[in-house]
Parts: C-alpha cells; sequence; structure tokens
C-alpha cells in the first residue's frame, strides 16, 4: 500500500447523518425505511468522520461545507412524512443534515452546490451567502427536489425567488428570463 493510500479521508457531515431515516406517507399504507449509512464500515474504509452541524471549511478554506442549513422561508417546508428514530422512537425529522457545498470564486461570486436541497434551494442559497459574506452568486447546481404533486405549490415561489437572487448560471427556469 502506497503512503497516499494509507491516509484516511476526511468526509464532513452533520451529527444526525447516521439516524435510522423512513418516509411514512399515509397514501402508501406503510413506513417505507430509507437506507442507512454505516459508520462501522466508513471507519473500516478509514474514512475520517467528521461531525459538524455548522459550516465547516474544507480544500485549506476554499470551499465550505453549509453544514446545517438555516430554513427561513416560509413556502419551503420540507418533508412532512420525514422521520428518524432518535432515542427509540420515531419522530417527523426535517433532514437537518442535508448539506451543500458553497465556494466562493475571487471576481463571480458564489457557486451553491446543493445535496438534496431537503432545507429548499431557496434556503440553501442564502445561508450559503451568508456563510460566505457576499450576496453575489455565480452559480446554482445541485439537486432541489421540486417533483411531485407535494411540490408543485412551490415551484412558482422557487423560481421567483431565484430570479431574485439573479445567479450567473442556473440549470432552471430562472434562466429563462436571461436569454
Amino acid at each position: 500500500m502506497s503512503r497516499e493510500q494509507d491516509k484516511e479521508v476526511p468526509l464532513v457531515l452533520h451529527p444526525d447523518a447516521f439516524l435510522e431515516r423512513r418516509f411514512n406517507i399515509p397514501v402508501i399504507g406503510h413506513p417505507l425505511i430509507l437506507p442507512e449509512l454505516d459508520e462501522g464500515e466508513l471507519k473500516e474504509a478509514r474514512v475520517d468522520i467528521v461531525e459538524s452541524e455548522k459550516a465547516f471549511p474544507i480544500a485549506n478554506g476554499l470551499i465550505h461545507t453549509t453544514g446545517e442549513i438555516e430554513r427561513k422561508i416560509p413556502f419551503e417546508k420540507g418533508f412532512p412524512w420525514a422521520e428518524a428514530k432518535v432515542n427509540g422512537n420515531w419522530i417527523t425529522y426535517p433532514f437537518r443534515d442535508d448539506q451543500g457545498l458553497v465556494i466562493k470564486l475571487k471576481g463571480k461570486g458564489l457557486v451553491v452546490i446543493s445535496g438534496c436541497a431537503h432545507a429548499g434551494i431557496i434556503n440553501t442559497v442564502e445561508y450559503a451567502k451568508e456563510i460566505a459574506g457576499t450576496d453575489k452568486v455565480h452559480a446554482v447546481l445541485g439537486g432541489f427536489h421540486l417533483t411531485g404533486r407535494l411540490f408543485d405549490p412551490i415551484i412558482q415561489p422557487t423560481i421567483d425567488e431565484m430570479k431574485r437572487i439573479d445567479p450567473d448560471l442556473c440549470p432552471c427556469t430562472a434562466q429563462a428570463g436571461k436569454q
């Protein structure tokens, strides 16, 4: 094994990342268990687990994880049927451990890469702006989680807010106004 392969690989995640989870959607009639992240397997693979609820610098501070994203946008409510097992009990759980990456490009602004945007893509971008201390957003990429009837009512408000944020690049309908 080379010296490079012998190094542990850092993985920054929220302390809740190892919780058991499920979707308890009433129309299905039974909970759907979600795959779990196995801490033991990660450690066996020589992963250095770094737990943080807050934004965390990586790549010598050039990139930050978002940590737990503040939820301030009223129309972004997450998944009402998502649950996690905490202290042996299933509770409603808003995916507090969803994270994104924030990169501040000199002269351009922020590149915000969302995970699944369970907190909402607008909440994610607004929180990224707080972390980086700038309002200029260059690009927004990643999962927006806006499919299905549950999310239909928030698609237009999301587009309107993304237009207000006015990123230079965004693979979404907010770009329609820039042509």
